[in-house]
C-alpha cells in the first residue's frame, strides 16, 4: 500500500482566530474550570481559574500589549518553561492579531539571535534574569528588539496596569480583523540536520489540529463522569507542547503547568494535580518504567516487578490479536495472573501518574511495540503519533480502540499520507503549515501540490497503519554497500535501563558501531544493588562489569538484525550529549552531524585493528575490544 487517507472529522475554523474561543467560553460557561494554578501559600494545591477570570486576564494583558506598540503582526517571543503565563500571553499575543514566536528556553545566544533577527521579533517575553542576560548577548544591530519583558520582575502585573488607559473594545476591533489563515506562530524545527527553520502556523491549522484531536478523541480524555484534565509539562515552545495547550483551550479540559521535567518535581506534581491522561514523549514513559523498576529493587521486588511486567506484555499481545486479528484473547489462567498483578505491581505504576490516567499520547518520536505493550498490559492505553513542525504536531495517530503497536496509527481525518518510490513518507491535510520564514519569495515552499516530504522513512500496513524506518538522512551505508537504518537498534538499546543514549554509526566503514552514554541515576541505583548482592563476576572490575551489562544488551539488540546489520563494538562515553555542547536539539533530539564531528577520535578507534578484550559471558568467549570486531 502506498496511500491512505481518512476522511475529515471537524469542520474547518470558517472564521476568527485562535483568542476567541476564550470569549466563547466565557460568555457560555462563565464559572467553567478552564485553567489551574499552584497555590504558592499552599503547596501541592492548586487554585482553578474560570473561564472568565482568564477571560479578563488576556484582556488585560492584550490592552497592556497595545500600549507598549504592539499591533496586528508584530512578532513577540516567548522564551520561558511550561508555566501559566505562557499561556496567558499566547491568547493575548493571538487577541490582537499579533504573532507568537516560540523559544526554548535553554537556547544559546547564537541560536536566540538567528530566531530573533529571521522572524524579526519586535519584543520577547523571558522567564528570569539568566534569560534577559541572553537576549543581551543575542542583540545586534540586526535585531530589531524593541520591547524586552520580565516574568520574574512581574511583568503581567506591569503590563496591565500600562493597558488601563485603554479600552476592551480596543482589543477586539483587532481581535476581529483575524482571520484563519492569518499566522499565528512562528515554530522553528528542532534543528537536527542543520540551523532551524522558522514554520508559519496559521490560526486554521492549530485550529483543525487540536478540533480533530477533540472530536475523534475527546470520549477517551476521561472516564464517564470524570472532567478530563492535563497537566503540561513539555516544551511549549515545541509545537507539540503548543498543541496540547491550545487543545485544553479550544476542548474544555482543566490545564494545568509544570516547568520542571525531572522525575523528583514531576512525580509529585502529577500526584497533586492527577490528570485524567497524558500527553508525553517516549523518553518520558521509558523513565517512569525504570523508576518503577528501581523502587521495586530496591524493596526485593524486582523478580516480582520483571514477572509481571512480561505478562502485561503477553495480556496485552493477546487483547491485541483480539482486536486486530479475531483472536481469542487472554486464556482464564492469563486473566487470573493479570488480576493478580493489577493488584501488586500495576496499581502502583498508574499511582505515579497520579492514580487516574487511563488513556495517554505519545509523539516526539515512534515509542517502541514493547514499551506501549507493557504500559497497555498495566492499565495505560498509549496512542503513539507522527508529526513534524510543519504539520503542526501529529498527522497520523492510533485509531481510538484499535492501537497497533509498533506502528504511529493512521491519518488523522482530514489527512492523508503517500510512500514515495524510495520510502519517503509524504502528508497533506488542513494541518500542514503555509510555508517557511526565509522562503518570503516563494509561499508555501516546500509542499508539492500540496504535499509534505517530511525526510522520514517507513512503510503502510494492509490496513493503512504508517510504520516508521527512520529518517533518510540518517540511513548508513557501510563499505560494502549495506544500508542500515539506525533508529531500531538505538531504540532496543535504549530500551536497558542503563543506557541513555545510542548513536549507530558506520557510513563508508566495514562494519556497524555505536557511541553509548549510560543514565546517571541507573548507573548508580545498578551499582549500589551489585554491592549488595556481589557481583556476578568478581574477577572482573567494577567498570568490566558495566560494560559486560551493556554487551548483554547490544547482542539483545543484534539479534533482530542480520549480521551485517548487527553492532560490532561500542564505546562508553563519559557523559551524556547535552544542548549545551550542541550534541542535543531542545527538543532533545540527536544532533548527529555534530556528534559524529565530536568524538571523531573514539569513532576511528571502534575500528582500529588492534585492541581486542575479553568479554564476560558463559564460558568467556572473547569478543571485539571496546571499539573493535573479530575478524
Amino acid at each position: 500500500m502506498r496511500d491512505f487517507s481518512v476522511p475529515a472529522l471537524a469542520a474547518p475554523l470558517r472564521s476568527g482566530g485562535l483568542a476567541d474561543s476564550v470569549f466563547d467560553t466565557a460568555e457560555r460557561h462563565p464559572d467553567l474550570a478552564q485553567l489551574a494554578r499552584r497555590d504558592p501559600a499552599a503547596p501541592g494545591t492548586w487554585r482553578e481559574v474560570s473561564a472568565a477570570e482568564f477571560r479578563d486576564e488576556v484582556l488585560a494583558l492584550a490592552r497592556g500589549l497595545l500600549a507598549e506598540g504592539i499591533r496586528p503582526g508584530t512578532r513577540v517571543a516567548v522564551m520561558s518553561r511550561t508555566r501559566y503565563e505562557w499561556t496567558l500571553f499566547s491568547y493575548a499575543v493571538w487577541a490582537i492579531g499579533a504573532q507568537l514566536v516560540p523559544v526554548y528556553p535553554t537556547a544559546s545566544a547564537e541560536q536566540l539571535r538567528c530566531i530573533l533577527s529571521g522572524a524579526r521579533v519586535a519584543a520577547i517575553v523571558v522567564e528570569n534574569e539568566a534569560h534577559a542576560m541572553t537576549v543581551a548577548a543575542a542583540c545586534d544591530e540586526g535585531t530589531g528588539l524593541r520591547r524586552i519583558w520580565q516574568l520574574d520582575r512581574d511583568c503581567v502585573r506591569r503590563l496591565g496596569e500600562e493597558g488601563t488607559r485603554l479600552t476592551d473594545a480596543d482589543v477586539h476591533r483587532l481581535r476581529r480583523t483575524v482571520t484563519p489563515q492569518s499566522v499565528a506562530a512562528i515554530v522553528h524545527t528542532s534543528g537536527t540536520t542543520g540551523h532551524p527553520r522558522g514554520c508559519m502556523i496559521t490560526h486554521a491549522n492549530l485550529a483543525a489540529e487540536c478540533d480533530t484531536i477533540c472530536t475523534g478523541w475527546g470520549d477517551l480524555l476521561a472516564r464517564p463522569g470524570e472532567r478530563p484534565s492535563l497537566l503540561a509539562f513539555l516544551p511549549l515552545a515545541h509545537v507539540y507542547g503548543l498543541m496540547v495547550q491550545v487543545a485544553c483551550l479550544r476542548g474544555g479540559v482543566l490545564l494545568g503547568h509544570q516547568p520542571d521535567l525531572s522525575a523528583r518535581q514531576l512525580l509529585p506534581a502529577l500526584a497533586s494535580f492527577r490528570p485524567t491522561f497524558l500527553f508525553g514523549v517516549p523518553y518520558l514513559f521509558e523513565k517512569i518504567c525504570d523508576q518503577a523498576r528501581r523502587a521495586a529493587e530496591e524493596t526485593g521486588r524486582r523478580r516480582l516487578f520483571d514477572t509481571a511486567m512480561a505478562v502485561a506484555v503477553r495480556h496485552a499481545e493477546a487483547v491485541a490479536d483480539r482486536t486486530h486479528r479475531s483472536g481469542r484473547g487472554p486464556d482464564p489462567f492469563l486473566r487470573a495472573r493479570h488480576a493478580v498483578y493489577d493488584r501488586l505491581v500495576y496499581s502502583r505504576i498508574r499511582e505515579l501518574l497520579g492514580g487516574r490516567v487511563r488513556t495517554a499520547i505519545s509523539g516526539g518520536s515512534p515509542l517502541r511495540r514493547e514499551l506501549g505493550l507493557l504500559y497497555a498490559g498495566a492499565g495505560i492505553t498509549v496512542y503513539d503519533g507522527y508529526g513534524l513542525t510543519e504539520t503542526t504536531g501529529a498527522i497520523t495517530a492510533q485509531p481510538p480502540g484499535r492501537v497497533r503497536f509498533g506502528t504511529v496509527g493512521r491519518p488523522l481525518p482530514g489527512s492523508a499520507v503517500h510512500l514515495a518510490l524510495d520510502g519517503e513518507v509524504w502528508v497533506r491535510g488542513a494541518v500542514v503549515f503555509a510555508g517557511y520564514l526565509d522562503d518570503r519569495d516563494a509561499p508555501g515552499s516546500g509542499l508539492y501540490d500540496g504535499w509534505l516530504p517530511t525526510g522520514d522513512l517507513g512503510h503502510l500496513d494492509e490496513d493503512g497503519y504508517l510504520v516508521i524506518t527512520g529518517r533518510k538522512k540518517d540511513v548508513i551505508i557501510t563499505s560494502s554497500g549495506k544500508s542500515v537504518a539506525p533508529q531500531a537498534l538505538e531504540q532496543r538499546l535504549q530500551a536497558h535501563p542503563l543506557i541513555s543514549q545510542c548513536v549507530v554509526v558506520g557510513d563508508n566503514r566495514p562494519y556497524v558501531t555505536a557511541l553509548i552514554t549510560l543514565d546517571p541515576e541507573s548507573l548508580e541505583h545498578w551499582r549500589r544493588l551489585r554491592d549488595g548482592q556481589g557481583p556476578e563476576h568478581p574477577e572482573l572490575s567494577p567498570q568490566e562489569q558495566v560494560r559486560a551489562e551493556v554487551w548483554r544488551a547490544v547482542d539483545r539488540a543484534n539479534s533482530s538484525v542480520s549480521r551485517a546489520e548487527s553492532i560490532r563494538a561500542f564505546h562508553i562515553l563519559p557523559g551524556e550529549f547535552s544542548q549545551e555542547a550542541g550534541l542535543l536539539t531542545p527538543s532533545l533530539k540527536l544532533r548527529r552531524a555534530a556528534i559524529v564531528r565530536a568524538y571523531a577520535a573514539e569513532i576511528d578507534a571502534l575500528y582500529a585493528p588492534e585492541r581486542r578484550e575479553v568479554r564476560p559471558s558463559r564460558g568467556h568467549r572473547r569478543r571485539p575490544a571496546a571499539g573493535h570486531a573479530a575478524r
